[in-house]
């Protein structure tokens, strides 16, 4: 299970719901009739129905000051759930789900708007209680209608939601302030999980009248600040340059469990920049209070500046328990040159991450091996054996044979740029799927074509990573470009798969499900703004990704997990690149932190605050 966008984000948080979901099914003596505080799909939640707050939190964190962050890009829209256009940083800071995730247990959430959840012991269907207490900003309560109004308006506008609440029927008020989904199938575990992630919208507000008297539509653009009901509200608004949030002071959830000691800032704003090194140097002279570093380059040689020798500029390396996403260059197998499985190994062998890693990363990172790389639910380096085994033979002769005799692995080199001998691996196999150089362009025998690829980024701190790579892939007589566009060109491209190559990643958490079809499904393949970027359309895939889906337990969803690893991995769709082992943050002195951080993420937005004798002592306050 993954978390598309809704608050707690970026770009990746995971979520989840549950109780006892990871035990086998639950008895029937538990069955609908059981309310259930929080959800895990892993165990049983940590913190009992009275806990008062979360252990990583100041209960008693003052409120006050506000923090300035950059966003790259610019943005159109504020429609919280659209998939065209450029949506604002933060709008999720506006809205609420059902349920709130824990930020120190995989996949587990407690109670938001809804104060309880149940479910049948066959997961046909999920009710849940909303609080009596729970009010949009206008003052008007949220009811089960807006809930039933948001299941429909998040489906009809973005396709990857679509895809991922497919197997949602439909919802119907079942009391007075209870909404119960209904599913089309039974036992899949994880479907009244991923209801309590559903971003709940306000009916009134979208079926009402704009400020120029023309009904809103939901299913368009709008730069009107949305009515929300979470802990901050949209405050100023200056198209495509920044966005500020204000701190909602009679918030009606700020003393539920889930809120207490977080959301502490009265302010947070979002600057955008076009270029991350220009938001870099903004943050160096002040303008910008909080920054996440992203190039190791960067971490290793870009603080040598006036703020970092005299304190007032702080660096931590957090390290987190959270599963790495496969980030990778992602070859588009809409473009028929990537067809062969052979041609896109030959890539992966022109890729020199260990010349990479030691002269343009510092020796920061480590090389990524799977789609679910720091978690239980990589494929074992080893062959197959158990339930991984017995899945993979049912499925033999459509998936790669490889999967029953070799452990897949990278490339290596020595670091040194020594890369002949895998340049030499990858002409044969080239050779062997049809393609032989002529002229010096590496050109199909049978259709004359040519094999030339460009790389599409967004961010110009890529160019130097690409170059290197371009060098190799030009010794194979491969002709690449960089084409460096804007972020609204960016994500047109990609909803509408015009391109050959990209830099991005595959988000997981340790609770796979739903989202696998969104990911690596044949049915999302053709639809626009879907998240199957790589266009694979593969029947054995579709298989796995059901038996993940329907797996009867977690001994089953790893088993399965497994299998649809392998399988990826031997099909050789991307290029992985690497991870991180920490994340890397700096932040003006003017921040407190609570005594222990979440495990899943720094939550410097959630659960710092603002210290006003700490800023006092800074000489721009």
């Amino acid at each position: 299970m993954m978390l598309f966008p809704r608050r707690r984000f970026p770009l990746a948080a995971t979520a989840a719901l549950v109780a006892a979901l990871a035990l086998p099914l639950a008895p029937k003596a538990q069955a609908e009739d059981a309310h259930h505080h929080a959800l895990s799909l892993i165990g049983t939640p940590k913190y009992p129905a009275d806990f008062t707050h979360f252990n990583y939190v100041n209960p008693d964190a003052p409120k006050g000051g506000r923090v300035r962050m950059a966003a790259i890009g610019g943005f159109d829209s504020l429609n919280p759930v659209l998939y065209r256009g450029e949506s604002a940083a933060g709008l999720g800071l506006s809205y609420e789900p059902l349920m709130a995730d824990s930020l120190e247990e995989d996949s587990t959430a407690y109670g938001q708007i809804a104060e309880w959840v149940s479910y049948p012991d066959d997961y046909s269907s999920v009710t849940f209680k909303l609080r009596d207490e729970a009010r949009w900003h206008d003052g008007e309560p949220i009811t089960v209608e807006d809930v039933i109004y948001s299941l429909k308006v998040n489906k009809e506008a973005n396709p990857r939601l679509g895809l991922y609440y497919k197997n949602v029927t439909g919802a119907e008020k079942t009391g007075e302030r209870q909404v119960t989904f209904h599913f089309d199938s039974k036992n899949n575990r994880e479907l009244p999980m991923i209801m309590g992630q559903l971003t709940i919208l306000p009916k009134h507000y979208w079926t009402g009248k704009d400020t120029n008297g023309n009904t809103r539509d939901p299913l368009k653009t709008t730069m009107e600040p949305p009515l929300g009901s979470g802990p901050y509200k949209i405050d100023k608004v200056n198209p495509g340059r920044s966005i500020s949030y204000s701190r909602v002071r009679d918030y009606w959830g700020k003393d539920l469990p889930v809120n207490k000691g977080q959301w502490n800032y009265d302010e947070i704003r979002f600057d955008y920049y076009r270029d991350p090194t220009v938001a870099f140097e903004a943050f160096k002279a002040g303008s910008l209070d909080y920054h996440r570093e992203t190039s190791a380059k960067n971490w290793a040689t870009g603080y040598d500046f006036e703020a970092v020798e005299k304190g007032w500029v702080q660096r931590q390396e957090v390290k987190l328990e959270t599963p790495q996403p496969m980030q990778c260059f992602v070859l588009n197998l809409r473009r028929s040159k990537f067809d062969d499985p052979r041609v896109r190994r030959a890539f992966n062998l022109a890729f020199d991450f260990e010349w990479s890693n030691k002269n343009l990363f510092f020796g920061q990172y480590k090389r990524t091996r799977s789609f679910f790389e720091n978690t239980e639910l990589a494929s074992p380096e080893a062959l197959p054996e158990g339930r991984e085994l017995e899945i993979l033979n049912a499925l033999k002769g459509e998936v790669p044979p490889e999967v029953f005799t070799k452990v897949h692995e990278n490339p290596t080199t020595d670091g040194e740029g020594g890369i002949r001998t895998n340049l030499r691996k990858a002409m044969m196999l080239l050779k062997e799927a049809g393609w032989e150089v002529k002229n010096g362009v590496l050109t199909n025998a049978k259709t004359g074509e040519q094999m030339k690829v460009e790389f599409l980024i967004v961010s110009p701190l890529f160019e130097r990573v690409i170059q290197p790579y371009l060098r190799n892939l030009s010794r194979l007589g491969i002709k690449g470009t960089i084409r460096l566009v804007d972020s609204a060109q960016y994500t047109r491209r990609l909803q509408n798969f015009d391109y050959d190559i990209i830099v991005s990643g595959f988000a997981q958490s340790r609770s796979p499900g739903n989202e696998q079809r969104a990911y690596w499904g044949s049915a999302a393949a053709d639809r626009p703004g879907s998240q199957n970027l790589i266009g694979i359309k593969d029947p054995a895939v579709d298989k796995l990704v059901d038996q993940i889906i329907f797996a009867k337990d977690r001994e089953e969803l790893v088993a399965a997990t497994h299998a649809l690893d392998r399988v990826l991995l031997w099909k050789d769709l991307v290029i992985p690149q690497w991870y991180a082992p920490v994340d890397r943050i700096a932040f003006w002195d003017r921040y407190d932190e609570p005594e222990t951080l979440p495990s899943l993420t720094p939550g410097f937005l959630q659960v710092w605050w603002y210290d006003k004798e700490k800023a006092a002592k800074l000489p721009n306050g």
